[in-house]
């Protein structure tokens, strides 16, 4: 029996509508993707946070079967790739790099076209990036509250170094300045790399910087490290403190993500957070995050999101204490 085109297509709607959701999922996760998938960094290639997205580009292309190209898009601060993603089709093949930059951004810039906690979808935490608080090993103080009493005796004879306004390495410090009331001057650089030779030579006398850029320093002798950033003791520094242990409640710490652009759907979401979660809970990726100085941060795209609220939060508040405006 033929049926009429109108009665044949409301009856293919009315199936598709009776479709089980699951059925829908496992459709869309099974057909996601078909073409290669962009991840825009929004650094250079070579530093930290590219080498950990490409490699993460690597394990999501053998598990998707599609390439997951990486796409340097550099400039303001990480803003030029994420106002790229925004403006993209919400299909999962834009992806967005996501670093603390984009937290402390919300705040640091008066003008963005965007509103990130709004616009841009969480789909999975990676790693978190811890950070030290190091001095040049001539300095006179060996221990936190050593550099929190000498600090307090000479204000503002202590020059720490910053990889720029706005800079984990900056935050760090002004949290640190806020939390025991010392008054210090930071010199800012044009990030880690130009800063450290001035801190092993002299120039400047503190620093905080991420592990993995000052640990071969540390382990060479020639910086001094005082404490470490996170609310626990880390593997590569065994026996160094933390800040917290002196400052309570102090932690810091860089970190990395993926985003989308809103209305992604929700099963495209899913898939790459589960292919993402698959990657930390592997011995061989562990391991590699681990020489690039990260500790694997697996959740859902929830607890991505949570974090990203308060980060935004808490260096919001930093931001406008120490009245810090961007470059």
């Amino acid at each position: 029996m033929k049926l009429p085109r109108r009665r044949f297509l409301q009856f293919a709607a009315s199936a598709a509508a009776a479709l089980p959701a699951v059925s829908r999922i496992a459709w869309v996760q099974d057909s996601y993707p078909t073409r290669p998938v962009r991840l825009l960094v929004g650094y250079a290639a070579g530093g930290p946070a590219d080498a950990i997205a490409r490699l993460m580009a690597q394990w999501l292309s053998e598990r998707l079967g599609q390439q997951v190209v990486i796409e340097n898009r550099v400039g303001a601060a990480s803003n030029i790739a994420a106002e790229a993603v925004v403006r993209s089709s919400p299909d999962g093949y834009t992806l967005l790099w996501v670093t603390i930059s984009n937290a402390v951004n919300a705040t640091l810039y008066d003008k963005l076209s965007f509103d990130f906690n709004r616009d841009i979808v969480p789909i999975a935490s990676i790693t978190r990036s811890p950070g030290v608080m190091e001095v040049n090993p001539s300095f006179p103080a060996k221990t936190v509250p050593e550099f929190i009493a000498y600090a307090k005796a000479n204000p503002r004879e202590i020059n720490m170094a910053s990889a720029g306004p706005g800079s984990a390495p900056h935050l760090y410090t002004e949290l640190f300045k806020m939390m025991t009331g010392v008054d210090v001057v930071q010199v800012h650089y044009r990030g880690s790399g130009p800063a450290l030779p001035h801190l092993i030579g002299g120039q400047v006398q503190a620093m905080f910087d991420a592990v993995a850029s000052s640990i071969g320093y540390i382990r060479a002798g020639k910086l001094r490290p005082l404490a470490v950033t996170t609310a626990t003791r880390l593997e590569v520094l065994p026996d160094i403190p933390t800040v917290g242990d002196f400052v309570p409640g102090y932690e810091a710490s860089s970190w990395y993500g993926i985003g989308a652009p809103k209305n992604t759907p929700a099963e495209i979401v899913d898939r790459l957070n589960t292919e993402i979660n698959a990657a930390l809970a592997d011995p061989k990726m562990n391991a590699r995050f681990a020489d690039l100085g990260g500790t694997v941060l697996p959740g859902s795209p929830a607890d991505f999101g949570k974090l990203l609220a308060d980060e935004t939060e808490k260096w919001g508040k930093v931001i406008r204490t120490a009245n810090i405006k961007a470059e």
